[in-house]
Order: C-alpha cells, then sequence, then structure tokens
C-alpha cells in the first residue's frame, strides 16, 4: 500500500499528471474534432435510436453501448460522487461537468480506435481495446502489453473489489448483512451471469441499464422538484466553490480541481481505456467505426452530465453535514434518508446494488477481452481468470474503503497514462475514419470501411474489414 500510495500521490497528489493530462487531452481532441461533442450532439442521439440493430451472431451498438455502461455506471456515481463532495467540497461538482464534457470528445476517439483494430477471437467474437490498437496501429507490442497488465490489475481485480466493498458497506448499514455474506453472495450470482460468456453479458447489460438509470433520474428529479426554492442556492454554492471564492480561498479550488477531476474520471472513464473494450465488442448500425465513437460518447454525457448530477442533487439538497473525512456511500445513503426517511437507507442500497453489480459483471469482460491478446483465449485461461476476479470480489467485500480505492485509483491511473499517449499518435486515423463517415452520410449511398481501412496507420484485420494489406 506504501507503492500505491506513492504513485498515487505523483498520478492524482502533488504530481497531479493526469490532472493536466486529462484536461489537455479533452482540450486536444474537442479542437481535432471541432467541438464534436456538441456540434454533433443531435446526430449522436439519432444513432442511438437505430443502434439496436445487429448482425446476427454479434452484439449491437446499444448492447455495447449498455455494456459500457453497466462499466460506468456504478459505485462512482454514488459513493463517488460522496467521495469528491466530502474531499472536494460542492466545487467539485462543477469540475466533473467539465472533465465529463472534455471526455466526450476522449471518449469518442478511444472507441473509434476500439472498432477500427478489432479482431476475432477464438469464439469469433469481437475482441479490441487500447493493447489492440497500441500494436496495431502503433506497432508497440512492449506498450500494449504494459497496458493490458494495468487492466488485468484494474478491471480484472481492484475495480469489481471496489465496486463489492460498497455494496457491502451498504448493504450493512441498510441491512446489518455482513460483509462475508454479501462477498459470497455476490461470487455466486456474478458467477453464473460471467460464465455465460459476452453475450449473456451484453443481456444482462440491455436489461439492467435502462431500468436503474431511469429509475435512480425519476427520484432525484421528484428531490430537485420538492426542493425546488433550494436550487438557485445550490448552483450558486457549485459554482463559488468551483472557482475558489469562499473564505477557503485557493486551498478549497485545488480540492475541488482535483477531485472533481478524479472521480469524474472514475466515473466515466473516458481516457482511461476501458470502454474501447465495449465499443470493439459490436457490429454498429450503420456499419461503420464512427457510429460506435458516437455511442459511446453519449456514455460520457449519460455517466457524469446526467447520473452524477443526480447524486450531487439529492446529497447537496439534503443539508446533511459533510467535509473532511473520505465519506463514501454512507453520505449518499444520509442524503437519501432526509428526502425518503426510513425508506432512504434501503433504497440507496437496493440502487448501488443495480448500479455496482452490473459494473462487476461488464469489468470482467473488460479484462477478459485481453485474454486473447495473450493467446490465453482458451479453457484453462478463462477458468484461471474467472477464478482470480471472483476472488477479488470476495476480498473487496471485506477489505476497507481506502485500499480499495487506492488501488482502484492507481490501476485508472496507469491505464490512462498509456492510453491518452497512443489515442494522441493515432489521431491522423480518427480523422481519416471521421471524414470518411460524413461523406458516406453526404452520398446517401450506404456505409463501408473498406476503402479506408486500407489507408490507416499500422494493421487492420483483414477478415473483418476486407483488408488486403
Amino acid at each position: 500500500m506504501e507503492i500505491v500510495q506513492l504513485i498515487n500521490n505523483l498520478l492524482w497528489g502533488q504530481g497531479q499528471v493526469l490532472i493536466f493530462l486529462l484536461i489537455a487531452a479533452g482540450l486536444w481532441f474537442s479542437v481535432s474534432f471541432k467541438a464534436i461533442q456538441i456540434s454533433h450532439f443531435s446526430h449522436m442521439l439519432y444513432l442511438i435510436k437505430v443502434s439496436v440493430k445487429s448482425d446476427k451472431g454479434s452484439i449491437s451498438s446499444f448492447q455495447a453501448l449498455c455494456t459500457g455502461l453497466s462499466a460506468r455506471v456504478g459505485t462512482g456515481n454514488l459513493a463517488g460522487v460522496a467521495v469528491a463532495v466530502s474531499l472536494g467540497g460542492p466545487g467539485a461538482i462543477f469540475w466533473m461537468w467539465v472533465i465529463a464534457l472534455l471526455g466526450m470528445a476522449t471518449g469518442f476517439a478511444e472507441s473509434v480506435l476500439g472498432q477500427i483494430y478489432k479482431v476475432r477471437d477464438s469464439n469469433g467474437d469481437f475482441r479490441g481495446g487500447p493493447a489492440y490498437y497500441i500494436r496495431l496501429g502503433l506497432n508497440k507490442p512492449w506498450l500494449a502489453t504494459l497496458f493490458s497488465f494495468c487492466l488485468f490489475l484494474g478491471y480484472g481485480s481492484s475495480f469489481s473489489a471496489m465496486q463489492a466493498n460498497t455494496i457491502s458497506e451498504a448493504l450493512f448499514n441498510a441491512f446489518e448483512v455482513p460483509p462475508m455474506i454479501t462477498g459470497i453472495c455476490l461470487v455466486l450470482v456474478a458467477g453464473s451471469i460471467i460464465l455465460g460468456g459476452l453475450k449473456r453479458i451484453a443481456w444482462f447489460a440491455q436489461m439492467i441499464v435502462p431500468v436503474m438509470g431511469v429509475l435512480f433520474i425519476a427520484t432525484a428529479v421528484w428531490v430537485a422538484i420538492i426542493n425546488a426554492h433550494k436550487l438557485p442556492d445550490m448552483f450558486y454554492v457549485i459554482f463559488t466553490h468551483a472557482f475558489g471564492l469562499t473564505e477557503a480561498g485557493a486551498g478549497a479550488l485545488g480540492a475541488a480541481i482535483k477531485n472533481g477531476v478524479q472521480r469524474g474520471l472514475y466515473s466515466n472513464e473516458a481516457g482511461a481505456g476501458s470502454v474501447p473494450h465495449a465499443a470493439a465488442m459490436a457490429t454498429p448500425t450503420p456499419n461503420h467505426p464512427v457510429t460506435q465513437g458516437y455511442l459511446q460518447m453519449f456514455g460520457v454525457f449519460f455517466d457524469t452530465i446526467v447520473l452524477c448530477s443526480c447524486t450531487a442533487i439529492v446529497i447537496l439538497l439534503s443539508g446533511v453535514e459533510f467535509g473532511g473525512a473520505m465519506e463514501g456511500i454512507g453520505l449518499t445513503q444520509d442524503a437519501m434518508a432526509v428526502h425518503l426517511g426510513s425508506y432512504g437507507n434501503a433504497y440507496v442500497a437496493v440502487i448501488l446494488f443495480l448500479f455496482a453489480f452490473s459494473s462487476v459483471v461488464a469489468n470482467y469482460a473488460y479484462a477478459e477481452s485481453n485474454l486473447h491478446f495473450f493467446k490465453l483465449d482458451n479453457k484453462v485461461g478463462r477458468n484461471a481468470y474467472t477464478l482470480i476476479y471472483l476472488a477479488m470480489v470476495l476480498w473487496g467485500a471485506n477489505a476497507s474503503l481506502k485500499q480499495v480505492w487506492d488501488l482502484a485509483d492507481m490501476a485508472l491511473g496507469l491505464m490512462t497514462l498509456v492510453n491518452v499517449y497512443a489515442i494522441f499518435l493515432l489521431t491522423p486515423t480518427i480523422k481519416l475514419a471521421l471524414q470518411d463517415y460524413w461523406q458516406q452520410v453526404k452520398s446517401a449511398q450506404g456505409f463501408s470501411f473498406v476503402n479506408t481501412a486500407k489507408h490507416v496507420q499500422g494493421r487492420v484485420s483483414h477478415q473483418i474489414w476486407n483488408n488486403e494489406k
């Protein structure tokens, strides 16, 4: 843990490497793609309508979006916002919004690459992600291996341990369920889903994500309506704290930016290199890599601008005191209890279970995608990975809050460093794909990536894009 804290201090603490890197990356891709997250927002929404169609035998764009949201939408939306507010004050919410808006462009870029450089595994399923576009696009196998190691450290172990930890805490707070019982139940239920393979995980995500999203949004809207008179003061507090205009001054500003960006990234994962794994799994409609970029860009918006704001509304309108020490799901539960009375704790526990459990399932799919990269996508490799994964879920349910969050922060930070470097170098390829997409939209003669795939950087799978080079 001393090594973990040393690395986190460099990435997130005094060094603040990732704070500057993520803001710079968001600005770079926003400028490179002409503020695509704003100028193409309506087109993004249009693609969601047609995203449920897919080729037989593969998952749809909508299922890939839901799988990505399953991993994004988790404890970061409920406990992560509480951590950001308790350590960074209300101003952290503003900086979560900023990093999400910039992150939409970053999420678009990495998801397009996930599609372009995807391959088929031994089961015939699509696989892809940063390790693939680093190796095939940049021809840097050593860097691809480094990313894969960080991915297994994060999504293959610590992230789901953190999700299990928060579920355990919420269920104990609400129903006094012993952590070990929670851990065993999570292992049994999650195991029954992930052993069904990629398509069962995608089906589960498609069923659960829309339901839990609508349920939580409806609750936050109701809280906002009954506290409408407090909304102007809430936004005033957010903005004044965000720019250090309070008595605390510059110290509060630094804490707000650090915790807002850190928790915003953990929630929406833009630039971390996780979502390209989900993006690569689908046959998009229309069948072009850029389609999936737009869909996953919406995932960043929905996760942070919508769902994290809902949690912020619940906490800031409750009047519950916070600040100083790290507070997780307990703060959100206390706040919801103010609005819903004695049912608040139980309600948050149920919502959190849905949010976090969906992440536990989707996280497995992310790391499992890289088994193919190491030629371990066979029965022995999958079984060994599954046992390690479920063991970490059981450990997480019984570990301390700080241990699991620190480990998750380190893994996420290392993944982000490698991935942002890779997508920055592959920016010309993304621009080429985006130009090709809009030429085909304007021509209205159908979609194909065959010809453009011959001109992208590196090597592209000819079995998928009919590329003969």
